[in-house]
């Protein structure tokens, strides 16, 4: 039985759009500190292209770590961060739950590079402008830590400040924010 954090193919496709838009306001980040590494930059591509339906999964399940090695390339935590971010975006043709991942760490970039104001910032844009069938998938997807079987469960995203984001956003989408 397949993994609560995956979502069916049309709810990963629905929840891509929205994880690459949260890594690309963060990836001028990594780009400053990488200008010739493309790869953060195409993972975010790769994420549209799935979720336009030009890319199907199987071959973005396969090439969903490349973006984020990227981070190796900045020399920043806010730079790594935002590559990761992209990172996570590629990786929701795999699990859904990813998407999550994508916002946090485009949350954790921002806050880094802008202390005391850039998560909170980024964390309200993040809700702003995700549509109503991004937030009806996301709600699909289990709170963090219930589940073990994907990146919602006991690993990094759900410590330190990548949970306390997550949880915001899933108690936004509940209606607690």
């Amino acid at each position: 039985m397949p993994s609560a954090q995956t979502l069916t193919d049309d709810d990963r496709r629905v929840v891509a759009g929205w994880a690459a838009d949260c890594a690309e306001r963060v990836l001028p980040l990594f780009e400053a500190e990488a200008p010739d590494d493309d790869r953060a930059r195409d993972g975010i591509r790769r994420a549209r292209s799935f979720a336009s339906g030009a890319l199907g999964a199987a071959g973005e399940i396969r090439r969903r770590f490349t973006a984020g090695r990227a981070s190796a390339a900045a020399t920043s935590p806010a730079g790594k961060a935002a590559a990761w971010a992209a990172g996570q975006a590629s990786a929701v043709a795999h699990m859904g739950a990813h998407a999550l991942g994508a916002a946090t760490y485009a949350a954790k970039a921002a806050e880094l590079a802008d202390p005391g104001r850039g998560g909170a910032a980024e964390l309200a844009w993040q809700m702003a402008h995700m549509s109503e069938p991004v937030r009806v998938a996301l709600r699909r997807l289990p709170p963090l830590g219930e589940d073990p079987s994907g990146p919602l469960g006991a690993g990094l995203l759900a410590s330190g400040v990548l949970g306390e984001h997550i949880r915001a956003i899933q108690a936004a989408l509940d209606g607690g924010g």
